[in-house]
């Protein structure tokens, strides 16, 4: 924005280079005039916002001044000053429209902070003035556009809230005609098949003429109309310079055209023996009733498209074998499928029922008690009374409610069990022989010297014996917590816990020359959980950083709670994981492979561990990390 323009009318010379100064260096900009008709020169040629007018003035006087631009209705804004003055002159200058009227000597941050009252002020009545006159243009606008519309108002809420396209079309087309003031109309559609257009829909045109009526769109006014979509409103000698079979004195035709097909039709009405020509008034309203046909037909083609959706939903929802129920923002049932009918035992009045009061399953209903809360995942186990099991999945959807979806995964559960037992079973045969085996190479040194090579094989063999004993033992550990052994809930002074977990594994880090770090608050609020598999949550993460970060690296553990939460983060500067394997890392059995990573211990079971602990704990974790700069594990849980 410019700035704004203060002229100074100071005779003297001194003060009137003070006042330029030090309004200049507040960004104004800044003229002066040392006598009355210089000042008025200025006015004329770049009129100010604000005028600083100081007493006395050579020649003509400051009063003389304000008259003078009174008159010529070119007064700004101004401020009077004067080293002597007296309530005459005082009242003189306040009727001329003085904003202030000082007496020198004045302070210049008094007179700063006057200037920008008064250009604010100033700025407030333009803007106010400018809005004032956008409103008036704009309620002219309006009250125009009112008169036009008005006439159609009554006619398009009919035709748009008909359903029977044949009906509208047929209001569309008298409507046209009455409007117009024509003798005759129709409305035609473009047959995509034969290139052709057909009556639709017609007013005043005799059963024999409409019937089977079909204009070819290669040579006539109605086909410049469908590949231009531009009206034709041609009348007396207009007619004559054109080959045409309407044998009219005078006619108007308008394009239909829908935004997904463009034009699909013509509306025309025609005047055979009045001499009355149509004008643009004329086109402005059958324009606007072409667009009300169009949109009849659209809203046609959808409501036929809808029904058909509707139909295959319907079979869908009718035919499939996943249990569908839909639940909506009062908590009602909306919708529920034969399958949610029959696991749930329903029967055939569940329609507007209380989803709370219609279902009796234990485990759905904690599912819906837990639908608010976006700490819960929105995913649980059914278990029916039949001793199906279905998994339950929650989507809520805005403006509709809560989509539940249960497939049935009976089978896969006892798949789970029998690969639980499996795992089970191999472990434990596998530790007898592990164990054999171990204090085999634990004797050997025992029986006599060993060469070079023989303690270098032995080392191999301990640790290859320690990575498949590790192995057994996670899958022993992973098996126990996915199908909830030793998950006692109780209080659990977190800050305490996660001390002592770092404590275990400080050795190691010491040995690598890491910093590891913990910052727990000292008011840590108990949570309730399973103290084992917590600890060993905060075990397996720092863990995994020790391993991945190298010499010298940092490490930290942090926790921060809210009401609801309390946060664990593991944080490292280590090797990173790259994008593409992040989305795996807590699966069985991954490990990202990578040249960093391949002379590192591990089974890959680690982190599903820690995941399973976490999701049997109500509970969310994730990763955030960038390849060569280090990882974050953040462990969500609710108190």
């Amino acid at each position: 924005m410019a700035a704004e323009r203060i002229l100074i009318v100071e005779n003297n010379t001194e003060s009137r280079k003070h006042l330029a100064e030090l309004f200049s260096a507040q960004g104004y900009a800044v003229q002066t005039a040392a006598d009355g008709a210089t000042a008025l020169e200025r006015i004329h040629s770049t009129p100010p916002d604000l005028m600083l007018l100081a007493m006395p003035l050579p020649e003509m006087d400051g009063l003389d001044l304000l008259h003078a631009l009174n008159e010529q209705g070119l007064l700004p804004p101004f401020i009077f000053m004067a080293a002597h003055g007296s309530e005459a002159l005082a009242e003189q200058v306040t009727c001329l429209g003085a904003r202030a009227y000082l007496r020198k000597p004045y302070q210049p941050d008094t007179l700063l902070a006057l200037v920008e009252r008064i250009l604010a002020e100033t700025r407030l009545r333009a803007e106010r003035d400018r809005l004032a006159r956008e409103l008036e243009r704009a309620r002219q606008t309006l009250q125009w556009q009112l008169q036009e519309l008005n006439a159609l108002f009554t006619v398009g809420k009919s035709v748009t809230a008909t359903p029977d396209l044949e009906q509208a079309l047929l209001r569309v087309v008298e409507a046209a005609v009455y409007l117009s003031r024509a003798e005759e109309g129709s409305l035609m559609l473009l047959d995509a098949k034969t290139g052709e257009l057909y009556l639709r829909a017609a007013k005043n045109i005799d059963q024999t003429t409409a019937q089977g009526m079909r204009v070819s769109v290669t040579d006539s006014l109605a086909g410049r109309v469908i590949r231009t979509g531009r009206p034709v409103m041609l009348t007396g000698a207009g007619l004559k310079k054109v080959s045409t079979a309407y044998l009219a004195k005078s006619l108007l035709m308008v394009p239909l055209r829908t935004p997904e097909r463009g034009v699909t039709g013509l509306l025309m009405v025609v005047n055979r023996q009045s001499e009355r020509p149509f004008d643009e008034s004329d086109l402005h309203l059958l324009s606007a009733m072409a667009d009300y046909a169009a949109v009849a037909i659209e809203n046609a083609a959808l409501l036929t498209n809808l029904q058909t959706e509707k139909r295959k939903l319907e079979t869908i929802l009718r035919e499939t074998r996943d249990a569908v129920l839909v639940i909506d923002p009062q908590g009602d049932i909306l919708l529920c499928n034969p399958a949610a009918c029959q696991a749930l035992e329903l029967g055939d009045r569940w329609a507007g029922q209380p989803a709370t009061e219609a279902i009796r399953n234990a485990d759905l209903l904690d599912l819906l008690d837990h639908l608010q809360r976006p700490d819960v995942p929105l995913q649980t186990e059914v278990t029916l009374a039949d001793g199906r099991i279905l998994n339950a999945h929650a989507s809520p959807i805005e403006g509709v409610g809560t989509v539940i979806v249960m497939q049935d995964i009976t089978y896969l559960k006892e798949l789970e069990r029998v690969k639980s037992e499996f795992i089970a079973t191999v472990s434990h045969d596998l530790r007898t022989p592990l164990t054999a085996i171990q204090g085999y190479i634990d004797l050997l040194p025992r029986v006599g010297p060993l060469t070079e090579q023989q303690r270098e094989f032995i080392t191999r063999l301990q640790r290859s014996l320690s990575s498949v004993t590790q192995l057994v033992t996670d899958l022993l550990e992973i098996g126990r917590v996915e199908v909830g052994f030793d998950l006692e809930m109780s209080q659990v002074d977190l800050g305490a816990l996660i001390n002592e977990a770092v404590a275990e594994l400080r050795p190691e880090a010491d040995a690598k020359r890491q910093h590891l770090q913990v910052n727990v608050p000292v008011d840590l609020e108990p949570i309730t959980g399973n103290p084992r598999r917590l600890r060993q949550v905060i075990v397996n993460l720092v863990s995994n950083a020790v391993k991945y970060t190298p010499e010298n690296g940092h490490i930290t553990v942090s926790v921060a709670e809210s009401q609801e939460h309390v946060s664990i983060s593991v944080t490292d500067d280590g090797i990173g994981i790259p994008l593409a394997d992040q989305p795996f890392i807590f699966d069985k059995f991954f490990r990202v492979d990578s040249p960093e990573t391949r002379d590192i211990p591990g089974t890959g079971l680690g982190l599903s561990i820690v995941k399973s602990i976490v999701e049997k704990h109500r509970g969310r974790v994730w990763v955030e990390s960038t390849p060569g700069q280090g990882s974050t594990f953040t462990v969500l849980l609710p108190k």
